[in-house]
């Protein structure tokens, strides 16, 4: 346990950031087996919104750091090759502006 009280608050902080970044990472993973689930169900029309619904959450979770964006891209491709050809093409993230140099 630090000594010093700004250290004994950035443990504080660092566990509140830890436990909402799992927050982001266990949502994309449970819409993950949702949209698996509907793409074996072949509901075209769910699986159509569990794919939207996850490259939102997948978005976010990159935008804030939960996930590097390199995860991100990759969960995102295959999300749209589950859901297949009808699926629309996964968006870039919020704030992208190409890659930095």
């Amino acid at each position: 346990m630090p000594n010093i009280k700004q250290q004994q608050k950035r443990v504080r902080s660092a566990a509140r950031e830890r436990l909402e970044n799992l927050r982001y990472r266990s949502t994309v993973k449970t819409l993950t087996r949702r949209l698996e689930a509907a793409v074996a169900a072949e509901e075209n029309d769910r699986v159509e919104a569990e794919h939207r619904e996850l490259v939102r959450w997948i978005d976010r979770a990159a935008a804030r750091g939960a996930l590097h964006r390199n995860t991100a891209a990759r969960r995102k491709a295959r999300a749209a090759q589950l859901a297949g050809p009808s699926a629309p093409a996964p968006s870039k993230p919020r704030g992208f502006r190409g890659r930095k140099k």
